[in-house]
């Protein structure tokens, strides 16, 4: 029987090993840590977003990203599709919701029920565990040479092809500590540095703002950055601003120079209609305007921060814009995700790496990023099943 292993118990790799084996291979499934499926119990905290209900045609364009092949996203996504992950989640007893927002999530909001009947699925399947068992490299050949750090020292595992799925960078406490760029890198695969995606971002509020901003989130807003715009929340930070908008304007920020975010705190509302809201006004504008552009302290605060005497229509101009100079992102242990990794030009239509037959990739290592939302999951699912039945058509061919 021909031999896969997959190294990296998150989403992708477990859902690579599902398909394997159903295809009737030997599949060992190898993780750094003692348990498998860390990165879904940490992202169980926020109630595990699977994925999104939202419009194909839109979801599918949440992943374009530099580099890419033309349609891969398309057709990957539609050979897995979020009603398909929804299905799949019933068929483990997981009964799924859609909330206002699109976002989808397991009835319990629970991610631990899932991962155990996941897992009894798979080893019913016949999928073997390696625990405590983090990757170093491999040699090329047939088989493979794979070589792991033990608590016992070294160990070195043969197999006739191998799904590297060992995530990104982010939240290092699930086994995504990124080392494994430095081995790709050994062996000549092209790799872009991880950076943080998906992240807040820090800048230098004066001590005024925070009294009145700090832990409060800024509602319905937009934002802008380069001509790129985002729709959602912001929460005031003691080191900058967090949230989904600023999530997804994060790639945009991290190529400008100097990176600046521009708050709509009114995108229901022109200049024009708040110019007419103050006309009435004659004295101290900038204090009025949070009763007449019911703006709440946290927002006041933030427009107001730094401003001298303005006119009327520059004050409204700001509600419409107003600039946030950024420094840098947080640190990438705090991202919920990392941008970078495996470049798409070395990697065939099914995530072979083309230097390394029989080598295949999945999940976050693959230099893509999405928003949060459920598109970070769904990207996971659909790449490990693809990953896990082109392994399989490799090793049968």
């Amino acid at each position: 029987m021909r031999r896969l292993a997959i190294i990296g118990g998150g989403p992708a790799g477990l859902r690579a090993a599902e398909i394997a084996a159903a295809r009737g291979l030997e599949v060992t499934l190898f993780d750094a840590k003692r348990s498998t499926g860390r990165k879904l119990l940490v992202a169980g905290r926020g109630g595990l977003n699977l994925t999104h209900g939202e419009e194909f045609a839109r979801f599918v364009e949440r992943y374009a990203g530099p580099g890419q092949p033309e349609g891969f996203w398309r057709r990957v996504l539609e050979d897995f599709t979020p009603t398909m992950l929804r299905e799949w989640a019933e068929e483990l007893g997981v009964e799924t919701f859609q909330q206002r927002t699109g976002r989808v999530y397991p009835r319990e909001m629970k991610a631990a029920p899932l991962l155990r009947r996941w897992v009894e699925r798979l080893r019913g399947a016949g999928v073997k565990f390696a625990m405590s068992h983090q990757w170093k490299g491999l040699m090329p050949g047939k088989p493979l040479e794979l070589h792991f750090a033990v608590p016992n020292g070294h160990d070195i595992h043969l197999a006739d092809a191998v799904i590297l799925a060992l995530g990104g960078a982010s939240w290092p406490v699930t086994g995504s500590d990124g080392t494994w760029v430095e081995a790709l890198r050994r062996l000549g695969v092209g790799v872009n540095d991880l950076e943080p995606a998906n992240c807040g971002w820090e800048c230098e509020w004066p001590a005024e703002v925070l009294a009145l901003a700090e832990g409060q989130p800024l509602k319905n807003i937009a934002v802008r950055a380069a001509g790129h715009e985002a729709v959602g929340e912001l929460m005031v930070t003691a080191y900058g601003l967090e949230g989904g908008a600023i999530y997804q304007v994060g790639r945009t920020l991290r190529g400008m120079e100097r990176p600046e975010l521009a708050i709509d705190f009114k995108p229901e509302l022109t200049v024009g209609d708040l110019v007419r809201t103050m006309e009435s006004v004659r004295v101290d504008m900038a204090a009025e305007c949070r009763e007449r552009w019911r703006l709440s302290d946290a927002a006041h605060a933030v427009l107001t921060w730094g401003i001298g005497p303005v006119s009327l229509e520059e004050l409204a101009a700001r509600v419409k814009a107003c600039p946030v100079g950024l420094v840098r992102p947080r640190p990438i242990d705090e991202a919920i995700s990392s941008a970078g990794g495996v470049k798409w030009e070395e990697l065939d239509g099914n995530l072979m790496v083309r230097k390394l037959p029989g080598v295949f990739v999945a999940g976050e290592m693959i230099d893509w990023e999405a928003p949060t939302g459920g598109y970070l999951m769904q990207g996971c699912f659909a790449t490990g099943t693809l990953a896990g039945r082109a392994a399989s058509d490799f090793l049968v061919a």
